[in-house]
């Protein structure tokens, strides 16, 4: 086992017709990448053992290797931006990539397989360039905070890799290669895909780091319509852990919450209807697979709150009863249901009303807590549960609610470390305010574009209202 070695974040990769060669920009790393590019055998080499006649190109970092019909690709990161310092390690977007025959030549193809070839190259390009992947190459954005607190020594070891949730790693079946062979981990890192956004922030003359991360899970992944529900394994469409960072003079806090589909096996496939009609499979035992999704859950996060904010009436109805009928049948002292006719509640501009839900949650919340750890490395509270909010798509109603149950969390938070004093409230902090939402929008516009194409409905909501403040 090879502990990882930070700090190759710029890549050089120089190119023989037999070989690709991949070697850190930094001079203190002697180790080169060897891929062969017939046998396609992955070695590690020296600086020394490069031909000088290689051609050089810069890239970023490698996504992995993937074998179409042609054979074996490279794809890797031609363009990043940073997005900032996650606890004091850059976090990297992105921007673009490259998929690099390891033949030189596709001659060798039928017409047929040509045209296969070309569709597959097409659709793994359209995949790299849906905006949102990111990636830290000395920091294990796949955890949150209380978990990477909760390790072993022997965990802190692993490369990053290897320790990897990799229920967020969306590279994980490009790096097979790589997996086997621990001496070449350094070269590769986890890529996640969903939103990240790493905020300076200053209250009353104090100076802290805030952030937003959400990794969105690429078990049961798809697009909206196409991908409801779970699948055998308990996997929820859409799923996507959001995860609050705070820190100030050291310490730092957390809170996290989850968002997925409706967790039992229904679908809503495109019809020549505007909004097709949802439909409970008949054929399938849900008690099941929904017993899975949440067995996971309260393994992960503890107790659950289930936040169901789809409308008690009309098409959505029958989803509404039977998530509270498998919930009661479940029988799990551990599973809360709560369901809030979103729409119903808050028709006609009543955004007001989303104060009746905060209430209602307020006590489980506070029994909840959030993670928190002084600068001294203490712990001085972990999280016991977590929100599980969904709609229907688990977008525009879902993050709302999201944004407004982390913005409580973060006054307890703040108040907690000193930034805010009693009875200061976030909402009169006009700056920090105004970034607060716009990074929740944002978010929701993320979100919604990586699973129905299109921004999220509710954002001017979110960014300008001000009746959003229970």
């Amino acid at each position: 086992m090879v502990a990882f070695k930070p700090g190759l974040v710029f890549r050089i990769r120089r190119t023989t017709p037999e070989k690709f060669y991949i070697e850190a920009c930094d001079d203190g790393s002697v180790d080169v990448l060897a891929i062969d590019r017939v046998s396609t055998e992955m070695t590690l080499t020296v600086r020394q053992d490069v031909p000088a006649s290689a051609e050089t190109r810069p890239i970023c970092g490698l996504m992995g290797t993937i074998r179409l019909v042609a054979g074996m690709y490279l794809v890797v990161i031609t363009k990043k931006r940073k997005v900032g310092d996650l606890l004091g390690h850059a976090v990297w977007k992105a921007l673009d990539f490259d998929v690099i025959s390891y033949k030189k030549t596709i001659l060798h193809l039928t017409d047929n397989q040509m045209q296969d070839n070309k569709t597959f190259l097409s659709m793994i390009n359209s995949m790299l360039h849906a905006d949102g992947f990111y990636f830290a190459t000395d920091y294990d954005l796949t955890h949150t905070l209380q978990r990477l607190a909760n390790t072993s020594p022997e965990f802190q070891e692993m490369s990053l890799l290897e320790r990897a949730d990799q229920r967020f790693v969306w590279n994980g079946h490009l790096l097979r290669e790589f997996i086997a062979q621990p001496e070449l981990h350094m070269f590769v890192f986890p890529v996640v895909h969903g939103f990240i956004t790493v905020k300076s922030s200053c209250i009353s003359g104090k100076v802290f780091e805030w952030s937003v991360i959400s990794r969105r899970s690429c078990f049961r992944a798809g697009v909206r319509y196409y991908v409801r529900g779970i699948d055998s394994e308990g996997h929820a469409a859409n799923y996507v852990e959001t995860e609050q960072v705070v820190q100030y003079n050291g310490a730092k806090a957390s809170f996290v919450q989850t968002r997925g589909s409706i967790p039992f096996y229904w679908s809503q496939r495109p019809n020549l209807r505007y909004k097709p009609k949802p439909q409970i499979s008949k054929t399938v035992n849900h008690l099941d697979g929904f017993q899975r999704h949440f067995d996971s859950q309260i393994i992960l996060y503890g107790r659950q709150v289930t936040l169901n904010l789809i409308n008690q009436k009309g098409s959505e109805k029958p989803l509404e009863l039977a998530f509270d009928n498998m919930v009661t049948n479940l029988g799990n002292g551990m599973i809360k249901y709560i369901a809030f006719d979103f729409h119903k509640e808050c028709s006609h501009m009543r955004w007001h009303r989303l104060q009746i839900l905060l209430d209602m949650v307020a006590e489980m919340q506070d029994d909840f807590g959030y993670f928190l750890v002084d600068a001294d490395g203490k712990v001085l509270l972990n999280q016991e549960g977590t929100f599980r909010s969904n709609c229907m798509d688990c977008l525009d109603r879902t993050n709302v609610i999201q944004s407004l149950l982390a913005r409580r969390s973060l006054q307890s938070q703040l108040q907690r470390m000193g930034v805010l004093h009693i009875g200061q409230r976030i909402e009169e902090q006009t700056d920090f305010e105004k970034m607060y939402k716009n990074a929740w929008a944002d978010n929701a516009d993320a979100c919604a574009k990586q699973y129905a194409g299109t921004g999220a409905l509710k954002t001017d909501f979110t960014r300008f209202s001000s009746a959003d403040r229970p």
